[in-house]
């Protein structure tokens, strides 16, 4: 399944959502209000939007996501690595860490996703 496009405003809807789903749209208008300072007209186009797209679900006026934030968060980077990078991880990686200086914390992880992949593709081969 394909991950449906979400776009910036779209994103800061989806987060509260997350944290509170499933939720009142109405409950969501305030927050909304509250975090965005958006109108009530703004959230419930957002959530037509959403809805319309398969996004999330308004029901019996309880909304629910419909996909997960990892799940929109990969789909965003796959696509700039694609259209950036040319589809390449390296290349991507590269542009990241040069302009970004990375704590030997993140280095670490960094090592420790590599040599789990690395593990991975030695079992499955």
């Amino acid at each position: 399944m394909e991950v449906p496009k979400v776009f910036e405003s779209e994103y800061r809807l989806c987060l509260i959502l997350w944290e509170h789903e499933p939720i009142k749209s109405s409950e969501l208008v305030q927050l909304c209000r509250e975090q965005l300072g958006w109108k009530p007209t703004t959230t419930y186009t957002v959530i037509k939007r959403l809805s319309e797209r398969g996004v999330l679900k308004n029901e019996n006026t309880i909304v629910t996501s419909l996909v997960s934030k990892d799940q929109v968060q990969a789909a965003e980077i796959d696509e700039l690595v694609e259209k950036t990078f040319e589809g390449s991880l390296p290349a991507f990686v590269a542009a990241f860490t040069k302009h970004r200086k990375l704590s030997a914390k993140e280095v670490d992880e960094v090592q420790a996703m590599i040599d789990r992949f690395r593990e991975e593709a030695e079992h499955d081969g």
